[in-house]
């Protein structure tokens, strides 16, 4: 099984992996790196076929038929089996605790230090290579020395903001320069020409007037994130939850959550503190009343129940009422802004629970996916890998599925993230007992005679027609 998924993920990653300068010894890191991950997929597969097709082996060869009349019943013949998933799930725990996310660390570092190393896997031979955070796209004809560091035949073009090209730079030769230690690159050019765009007046622009200068040496420092944008990974985004243990998960879930917390009450007083609503209107002492300004003693707050822009002159109530449309404008926008960021630091949150309590459900996946596969393979009394095989495969895709639906489900915080870590662990659940009952018993896999008895009862009698002499 593992085998299979391995080829699907060079099948899945041949396009980031193949013509980018990598040997086969970092290839093989990253596979080998990436096998601890898969083990979510292959392990519950494994279990699953693996039982199906060992026990439908002894139902087919009548070992079981020799047990229970021998008097060891089902329960009994799967003891010893059963010890064994259970400590199983134990090792998965710890595997999924410990290793998966010690690997993911790995592949983090990996990709990290193949950006240091060789920040040329990032530009291709004969095309524009595009840099998004650098604002400027390179084309070099040759790439080649030990780490592809040196160029042949370069061509920068650098943007504005606006995406218009702006400055032209040729070189014939170049060096990328790089340290584990320092976030920054340099692309040193030698014997060069620079070209750049003039900002002229209005009516000098039909003229494109630009500067043009020679170099023998040039330097430009480059932020090492975008060289570290290698499509490694299937998301491009970084899931740090899966390079956490469960102590740590707890910790950040925590620390997550009084986060948010803190924001949106932080977001709210100033929003609040920024409109002047919702503040308590202080309470005036009655001694102090003959204090008050004459305004105040003939001030009429039932005024307010109509419109408190009736309080001022008509030539202000068209300024007042611009200032309030602007401020609600202004905040509904900062509000809107607000949403997306807490949208995220929620996600961020739900991914955290979700990690947490997938590890305790893919443990437990094995040992109730064994109680389903092993009574499967007694009631079918099939070995080998025909039926059982595509029998395993349909239970895998339904187990599998629904955990990738509640997943993403869970991640837009339509579900509660623990739900969607054990749904489809619950929806097996049930179907391994039915399963249990019915091979204990040495009942089929479907009654038919009970289905059809119950639908005879709707049915209309006949009545028998007697003949008299």
């Amino acid at each position: 099984m593992m085998f299979i998924f391995i080829f699907q993920s060079i099948w899945l990653f041949i396009d980031d992996l193949a013509g980018k300068g990598l040997d086969m010894l970092i290839i093989g890191k990253f596979f080998f790196y990436k096998m601890p991950e898969l083990t979510e997929k292959v392990l519950p597969l494994t279990v699953l076929l693996s039982s199906i097709l060992t026990f439908g082996n002894f139902a087919e060869h009548y070992e079981f038929a020799a047990m229970k009349a021998s008097g060891i019943s089902l329960q009994r013949a799967m003891l010893s089996i059963v010890i064994f998933m259970i400590g199983l799930g134990g090792v998965t725990f710890y595997f999924a605790n410990n290793v998966i996310p010690a690997s993911e660390q790995k592949i983090f570092y990996l990709r990290r230090n193949i950006a240091k190393l060789k920040p040329a896997i990032a530009i291709a031979e004969g095309v524009f290579s595009d840099f998004e955070t650098a604002d400027m796209n390179i084309k070099v004809d040759r790439k080649y020395g030990e780490n592809d560091n040196f160029l042949e035949n370069v061509i920068i073009h650098q943007k504005t903001k606006t995406n218009v090209n702006y400055r032209v730079i040729k070189a014939k030769t170049g060096e990328l320069k790089s340290s584990e230690k320092s976030n920054i690159i340099q692309l040193v050019l030698n014997d060069g020409q620079l070209y750049q765009a003039v900002e002229g007046t209005k009516s000098d622009k039909k003229k494109y007037p630009f500067a043009q200068s020679e170099f023998e040496t040039y330097t430009m420092n480059i932020d090492l994130s975008e060289f570290n944008n290698v499509d490694l990974e299937e998301e491009k985004d970084l899931r740090t939850e899966k390079m956490k243990n469960i102590s740590r998960l707890t910790k950040d879930i925590d620390s997550i959550k009084q986060d948010n917390l803190r924001r949106v009450t932080s977001f709210s007083k100033v929003t609040s503190e920024r409109m002047g609503v919702f503040v308590a209107i202080p309470k005036v002492d009655s001694t102090l009343k003959g204090a008050l300004p004459e305004l105040s003693k003939n001030l009429k707050f039932d005024i307010l129940k109509d419109s408190i822009a009736t309080l001022y002159p008509e030539w202000q109530q068209v300024q007042l009422l611009n200032s309030a449309k602007n401020s609600t404008a202004n905040v509904l926008t900062s509000i809107q802004g607000k949403k997306k960021e807490m949208n995220k630091r929620y996600e961020f949150h739900r991914r955290h629970i979700l990690s947490l309590h997938k590890k305790f459900a893919l443990a437990f996946s094995c040992i109730i996916l064994f109680f389903v596969g092993a009574p499967l393979g007694a009631i079918i009394r099939k070995g080998g890998l025909g039926l059982p095989m595509v029998i395993a495969i349909v239970l895998f895709l339904i187990y599998y599925f629904l955990g990738v639906f509640a997943e993403n489900y869970s991640k837009k915080g339509n579900i509660h993230p623990m739900l969607g870590a054990w749904l489809s662990t619950l929806v097996m659940l049930p179907l391994g007992v039915i399963l249990t009952r019915r091979a204990t018993a040495d009942k089929g896999l479907m009654s038919f005679g009970r289905v059809i008895d119950f639908f005879k009862k709707f049915l209309p009698k006949k009545k028998d027609k007697s003949t008299t002499s």
